[in-house]
């Protein structure tokens, strides 16, 4: 899908910088917010940012400051999966 948006020129210059484009910085807004509610999960993060790994996920959350989602029930999975593979 493709959106076209009218903004004041003023506005354009100071979204956009030396390196992020207009284009990016309206991605990224989008990518925030929509992890930030919960529409949007790690792989669509990753997906709509064209990012290789959920490793890259969690660092790009970070600039932003923007706190992973993980639950109680992760937690018992990654431990299960440690004790698994003889780590725990």
């Amino acid at each position: 899908m493709q959106i076209t948006l009218d903004l004041p020129e003023d506005i354009c210059l100071a979204v956009s910088s030396g390196t992020v484009t207009l284009q990016q910085a309206a991605l990224e807004g989008l990518a925030c917010e929509g992890y930030r509610n919960g529409t949007l999960s790690e792989s669509q993060l990753m997906r709509l940012l064209e990012l290789p790994s959920r490793f890259a996920v969690h660092q790009w959350l970070a600039e932003p400051q923007i706190p992973q989602r993980y639950t109680e029930s992760d937690l018992a999975d990654d431990l299960a999966t440690l004790t698994k593979l003889g780590f725990r």
